[in-house]
């Protein structure tokens, strides 16, 4: 799957492009060119909307009940009752107005909409998108260059959010709302599918470990080849500086030779290869000159590097090696370890 810079950038301001939908295989995960809103449309609202101007807010759209609590209102007849009724439909029926004032076709609030203003909104051929997750606002406020509004007496201080089509899409059985061609031109969103959704949390994960690399190589482009070829090339060269060093501390050097192999070990380890066979293929063919070998897990033997294109960030694997290197130094700092006496057991005969 390929991630262009702008899942990049959304990612580091804390906007998770990522949604996962239960069902299919992880083959059928896509980037889509757009903002999806995981919410379905109202019943009697428009299903596809072109150039939209879009108002989020974040405001109560429940003021046709009576919420005042510890609050009584005592009448003498049912007609009273219908009049308090109807004056808390009048309040919401201006605020309703209001808000179309605004000059608007699609209206996403961050609460609930009750059935008296979405009606109106329905009237008015506006597509009313009601208890949107505080993030989803956030995300769709950002992507379509609109902020969140909460008062609305004062139209032209609201901005509004604008996008080429809204319209409702299918992603398995499950009904979303599709924003394509919104304001910031770069927004997308990546669908992820898979059989359950512990599979989905962990391509999840991985997919969050793959974004924050790339960030991190946007911020430092230097990269190096990867299947373990960086540790190869280091334990080779420490492993030459162990042999060349008198005394004991050649023992220390040459153990920080075999540390090094960890991380290719791991790579064999995790895909379930046979990581003793490789470990020495990949050792043997070190020993020549300008070698690019590593792992490759998908065929489950040695190959080139260059040539496959696998590389990974220098600087991840710069952060790697220090905090390893810190963690060591900080055990071998601790001269003794102190234990406690076991509990003696009472005598309960």
């Amino acid at each position: 799957m390929r991630l262009k810079v702008s899942s990049l950038w959304q990612h580091k301001l804390g906007v998770d492009p990522i949604i996962k939908k239960a069902g299919g295989s992880l083959k059928d995960s896509f980037l889509d060119e757009g903002f999806i809103l995981d919410k379905k449309i109202g019943l009697g609202q428009p299903k596809r909307i072109e150039n939209a101007n879009i108002l989020v807010a974040n405001t109560a759209m429940d003021t046709d009940k009576v919420k005042i609590y510890g609050a009584r209102v005592r009448v003498d007849s049912m007609a009273k009752v219908a009049q308090i009724e109807g004056a808390e439909k009048d309040k919401m029926r201006e605020k309703v107005q209001k808000i179309i004032g605004h000059g608007i076709n699609c209206f996403v609030n961050r609460q609930l909409i009750y059935n008296f203003p979405e009606e109106l909104f329905a009237d008015a051929g506006i597509l009313a998108i009601e208890h949107a997750d505080f993030d989803g606002i956030e995300r769709l406020a950002l992507v379509t260059g609109g902020e969140i509004a909460s008062t609305f007496d004062n139209p032209e201080s609201v901005k509004l959010g604008h996008c080429k089509l809204i319209e409702e899409i299918m992603i398995g059985e499950d009904k979303l709302i599709h924003f394509s061609g919104v304001e910031m031109g770069q927004a997308c969103t990546i669908v992820l599918r898979g059989a359950s959704f512990h599979v989905l949390d962990e391509a999840e994960r991985s997919l969050h470990d793959a974004l924050c690399v790339l960030s991190q190589t946007v911020n430092d482009s230097r990269v190096l080849l990867g299947g373990g070829w960086p540790e190869m090339v280091m334990a080779k060269a420490v492993d030459e500086l162990a042999r060349k060093t008198p005394g004991k501390k050649s023992h220390a050097i040459d153990a920080f030779s075999r540390a090094l192999l960890a991380i290719p070990t791991t790579i064999a380890d995790n895909a379930g290869l046979d990581s003793a066979e490789l470990i020495a293929q990949l050792r043997a063919e070190h020993h020549k000159e300008n070698s690019n070998a590593g792992i490759d897990v998908i065929t489950g033997s040695v190959g080139d590097m260059g040539k496959l294109g696998i590389s990974e960030a220098f600087k991840v694997k710069q952060a790697v090696l220090l905090s390893a290197t810190e963690a060591a130094e900080m055990i071998l700092r601790v001269d003794e370890i102190i234990t406690c006496a076991p509990r003696r057991r009472e005598d309960r005969m």
